[in-house]
């Protein structure tokens, strides 16, 4: 009966076709509630091409001579959450990756332009080291006893722009703030812990805008005057005062307004300090247990539409931070987030060269189709008084026939070549 009802709702998702899926529907449910910003999902949108492209980047730079053959990246197109030839999508970014036959066998490498916006970044990540310092020493500022996985944080290092080698090129050279702990002596419990507390940095940016402006730190809402109801659960909820993540939260009783109001505040903190003010919900929800975030975090970011924004564009559920955006454009940039823009754009310039390029070949092909069915038809107009006579009025017959004519052009222009 249950079932019968769920699939007459117009929440219903076809995908859950079989009660032993009842279990995901809440989640199902809950997620698609929220109705789109096609702003948002616009940018989600053209951040996925640059994630799959700087992956392949980070591949082919570490590979031997920054080559590498198309085959191996074949094997990891998968991974990447990418169907169909990787050397089909290589060729859509000609401006990016250069693809070349070697043996019988395809290579590609980046191109002048692509390595010389890699050394750009390198040289912005140098310049930022003090900016990833103070990230990451607020991140573990805000979690249970300054420490957190370095697995866990390995996954969402590149949402708040930490390089690869964070733990070789940055940890090390700040002893004075962190450490690499194992207090379990597991292989997978390998941690980083705040050494000393910086007063100076246990400052949220709610606190940082509101000591700008003079007025009591209160969350900001960005949604339209239209959606009354939205506004007034806003206001209901932005009454009480605000509580700060870096404050000490062991005092909160669970399920209460005063710990809601807190994990609000910490999840904001942590897609502010992130590059492009977006997380993965299943990502974040992994430490739970270090932030204190609730089991079904994502019913608590359904609750404030006007704070948090939840999408599942490639059925990768994503929060983003409403306030950091101005339609689809982010209102900071920070000047990593810069460079990579020049990626993008550079990505951008590719595909519209590969779609030009394809453009033009398709309208070849039909004027040679064109021309083609164009002689087709006069020849057959023509049967009466045959062209292919020779001197003396006799029929030549052969290639010059209208019938093998037609089938030798044919098979000229049309065998799939182009």
């Amino acid at each position: 009966m249950l079932f019968e009802v769920l699939q007459k709702s117009r929440h219903w998702d076809p995908r859950l076709s079989s009660p032993y899926c009842l279990k995901c529907f809440p989640r199902n449910f809950s997620l698609w509630s929220m109705k789109k910003d096609p702003d948002l999902e616009s940018a989600l949108s053209r951040n996925r091409r640059w994630i799959v492209n700087n992956q392949i980047k980070n591949i082919v730079l570490r590979c031997p001579n920054q080559t590498a053959p198309v085959k191996f990246l074949q094997k990891k197109f998968k991974t990447l959450d990418c169907q169909g030839k990787a050397l089909n999508w290589l060729k859509k970014y000609p401006i990016c990756f250069e693809v070349y036959l070697h043996n019988d066998e395809y290579y590609f490498r980046l191109t002048k332009r692509m390595m010389a916006l890699v050394e750009e970044e390198e040289t912005v990540k140098d310049m930022q080291e003090p900016a990833f310092v103070e990230r990451l020493a607020k991140l573990l500022m805000m979690a249970s006893n300054q420490r957190l996985n370095v697995l866990k944080l390995g996954e969402l290092r590149r949402n708040f722009g930490l390089p690869d080698d964070y733990l070789i090129r940055i940890v090390p050279k700040h002893s004075d703030m962190f450490r690499i702990v194992n207090y379990t002596g597991k292989r997978n419990s390998m941690e980083i812990e705040l050494v000393s507390w910086k007063p100076e940095l246990a400052i949220s940016s709610i606190e940082s805008s509101a000591c700008k402006h003079g007025v009591e730190p209160t969350f900001s809402c960005s949604l339209p005057t239209t959606w009354v109801h939205s506004w007034e659960k806003f206001h209901e909820f932005n009454a009480s005062p605000y509580i700060s993540p870096y404050a000490n939260h062991a005092g909160l009783v669970k399920d209460t307004n005063e710990m809601e109001k807190r994990t609000v505040g910490l999840i904001h903190e942590i897609l502010s300090l992130t590059l492009w003010k977006k997380a993965s919900i299943m990502k974040l929800g992994h430490f739970s247990r270090e932030f204190g975030l609730p089991l079904k975090l994502n019913a608590l970011l359904l609750k404030h539409p006007g704070i948090f924004y939840v999408s599942n564009k490639y059925q990768i559920y994503t929060v983003l931070l409403r306030e950091g955006y101005s339609g689809s454009e982010l209102i900071e940039k920070d000047p990593l987030v810069v460079v990579k823009e020049k990626f993008g754009e550079l990505m951008q310039e590719g595909l519209h060269e590969y779609n030009r390029r394809h453009h033009l070949m398709n309208l070849e092909k039909k004027r040679m189709k064109g021309m083609l069915l164009g002689r087709s038809e006069k020849n057959k107009r023509k049967d009466s008084e045959p062209d292919d006579l020779d001197d003396q009025g006799n029929n030549l017959g052969g290639l010059l026939e209208p019938e093998e004519r037609k089938r030798f052009y044919q098979s000229l222009f049309d065998d799939g070549s182009a």
